[in-house]
């Protein structure tokens, strides 16, 4: 049995022998596969209008049959009806022994219409890297596939069947990224290819992206680069949609010349980054995208589909270019994001149809004016300077009032020997901070899922900690309490593991804070000034600095009792803050549900926001406070009045 014999047979037993497999949504991309490796696999069985191979052209008509009968068994959707002439047309095409070019048409439109009415993530979250597919092949693929991707790896012998030739032009004309992709993200059972579903994303794709590339020598790629640069039209027609999902013969025929297309392959798949000149404007129509093919999946009764979907269009569409946006346009962000979590809410929800298609309808109008916004160039050198001042202020002043509460509290309990603990934890993580500036400008892309997560659960563990530092604050507001902690207490406790967790503490809270900025900073770095973003940068750490001087200052000067009073308000605040804020940034990240307030109050700079979960957290943290509050000042009463009877 040949290795195209050998894959088909496992796609068509999976359809077949899963039990009402296929009439579920779960089977889309195994019917997807199946049309691909008809398009693609024809050509061995039929030519001229002949048969050259009866055993593949039988399975040619089989398989049809089969990807037809698994589309007609799939929930119906407005797009179900063409979808099901198409695959008959396929069948009967087929059957008429048609050109192997007319069999992929046919075979590729229906694959794509099967994709609209059924999605499944067709796009990474970012251009592909290209130098680190290269690095994975070597270290993943090249003992079967070889070095030069030939087949003939020294682990292939004995292999049967043998791994594919990814140098042969005539199959790699076929295959688009997204074809590549698909196969090493759910590997080929039965043979020695592997699923590599436990690699990251990022990888998967970038091996796909190297592996594209093998059947066009990277000789032929000037020339490509070349016809892009000279040819407005094209370039604008090379979208990274385009790069995802279009197969070179595709192209060739688009553009009517193979050698020009493959020089083009050669090209752009070596840097796949050139389709995504335009990473604002592509951002968003992936968003708008995305949320049409959850309107799609939702009135088909698809929700966790839909949901997942909707998700997606604000983690992997929008949430990249909200950095910039927010810098350029604060106020519209705020609307495009209650908006983005308005429908999410609405899909949980379970809302009418039409009603959810308002509000996604909203929600283009609303990207056609972040588009404005995002297509007007460079910002301007004032703009840059005021964003990058008010950003680091903003971020950095709750990281400031938590490390300055920290050391003023050592100082005044004559602990100096732990402030290297304190200014280790800030140091660390600004270190860590100038990482992340570096991974995030040039290594790789930073997804919307992380970046909310690393907030989320940063904000959640500082919060955690600051109500027990509040609670334990207030408690040391009434000068015996104190007095008695540094005698009995103190001393034992900061001698031992304290040292670490201070550490730990301020890690987490300035990194949280160094983390948000820097994603701002990275958004704003190319889109205008550079000394402007520089200056604003330097100004907002001067006035950090002073802030920090004069809290010292003030802080030496209050007695020890009102110093513990006023910290512990501060650190209840501050844990109010970062609970509000942990709660949004896992709601984005679609680890907790939304419950929109219409009309809600939003103030950032607060932690609020218009959800019921949100306020609810909040509230629910200054009543554990309240109560912190109360038994502390009872057992500092009851402490005072053992005190007295001695």
């Amino acid at each position: 049995m040949t290795p195209r014999h050998l894959f088909a047979a496992l796609l068509l037993a999976t359809l077949l022998f899963c039990p009402r497999l296929h009439a579920a949504v779960d089977s889309v991309p195994t019917t997807w596969r199946l049309l691909d490796y008809i398009a693609v696999d024809y050509r061995e069985a039929v030519r001229d209008g002949a048969v050259v191979n009866q055993v593949e052209y039988q399975e040619m008509q089989e398989f049809s049959a089969t990807a037809a009968a698994a589309i007609k068994a799939l929930p119906p959707t407005p797009d179900s009806a063409p979808l099901n002439q198409g695959a008959v047309a396929l069948q009967q095409a087929i059957r008429a022994k048609s050109a192997p070019e007319e069999i992929a048409t046919r075979a590729r439109a229906v694959a794509a219409l099967l994709i609209k009415a059924y999605p499944i993530p067709l796009m990474p979250t970012s251009a592909p890297q290209y130098a680190r597919g290269q690095t994975l092949y070597a270290q993943q693929c090249a003992s079967c596939h070889g070095a030069t991707g030939a087949g003939n790896g020294p682990a292939a012998a004995g292999l049967d069947p043998p791994p594919i030739d990814f140098t042969d032009r005539a199959r790699a004309d076929e295959r688009s990224i997204f074809a590549l992709y698909q196969v090493i993200d759910q590997g080929l059972q039965g043979t020695s290819m592997p699923s590599f579903a436990s690699l990251p994303a990022e990888d998967r794709w970038a091996l796909a992206t190297y592996v594209g590339a093998l059947a066009y020598p990277e000789s032929e790629a000037e020339a490509g680069r070349e016809l892009l640069e000279k040819n407005d039209a094209l370039r604008a027609r090379l979208d990274f949609k385009s790069y995802v999902d279009t197969t070179p013969a595709t192209l060739a025929t688009e553009l009517q010349s193979a050698q020009k297309a493959a020089a083009i392959v050669a090209y752009v798949r070596r840097h796949p980054e050139a389709t995504r000149t335009r990473d604002a404007e592509s951002a968003l129509a992936v968003s708008h995208e995305l949320l049409r093919q959850a309107m799609v999946a939702y009135r088909g009764g698809q929700l966790k589909q839909a949901k997942d979907l909707a998700l997606s269009a604000y983690l992997d569409g929008f949430e990249p270019v909200e950095p910039l946006l927010a810098a350029r346009d604060a106020p519209l962000m705020a609307k495009i994001e209650e908006a983005m979590a308005g429908v999410r809410a609405g899909i949980g929800a379970n809302v009418d149809a039409d009603t959810l298609q308002t509000q996604v309808d909203r929600l283009d109008d609303l990207y056609a004016e972040a588009g404005q916004v995002l297509a007007q160039g460079e910002t301007s050198a004032v703009a840059s300077f005021a964003a990058a001042f008010t950003i680091l202020l903003r971020e950095g002043l709750e990281a400031l009032l938590i490390v300055v509460a920290i050391i003023a509290l050592l100082r005044k309990a004559g602990r100096r020997e732990m402030l290297p603990w304190v200014h280790g934890g800030w140091l660390s993580a600004l270190g860590a901070g100038a990482v992340t500036w570096g991974l995030a400008t040039w290594v790789v892309s930073i997804s919307g899922a992380s970046r909310e997560l690393t907030e989320g659960f940063g904000s959640l563990l500082a919060a955690i900690v600051l109500i027990w530092v509040g609670i334990w604050m207030h408690g040391k507001s009434h000068a015996e309490n104190w007095q008695r902690y540094v005698r009995d207490k103190l001393g034992h406790a900061l001698s031992k593991t304290s040292g670490v967790f201070l550490l730990g503490l301020i890690f987490v809270v300035v990194y949280r804070e160094v983390f948000e900025t820097i994603l701002f900073y990275v958004a704003i770095w190319n889109q205008g000034s550079k000394s402007s973003v520089i200056a604003g940068g330097v100004a907002g750490s001067l006035v950090l600095m002073v802030i920090g001087w004069l809290m010292m200052r003030y802080s030496r000067r209050l007695p020890i009792s009102q110093f513990f009073r006023y910290s512990s308000v501060l650190m209840a605040v501050l844990a109010v803050v970062l609970m509000g804020k942990a709660v949004s940034a896992l709601q984005e990240a679609g680890y907790l549900p939304i419950t929109w307030i219409n009309g809600g109050p939003r103030v950032e700079l607060l932690g609020i926001y218009p959800t019921m979960e949100g306020i609810a957290a909040q509230v629910g943290i200054a009543l554990v406070l309240v109560v912190g509050f109360v038994w502390s000042n009872r057992s500092a009463g009851a402490l005072k009045a053992s005190d007295g009877t001695r």
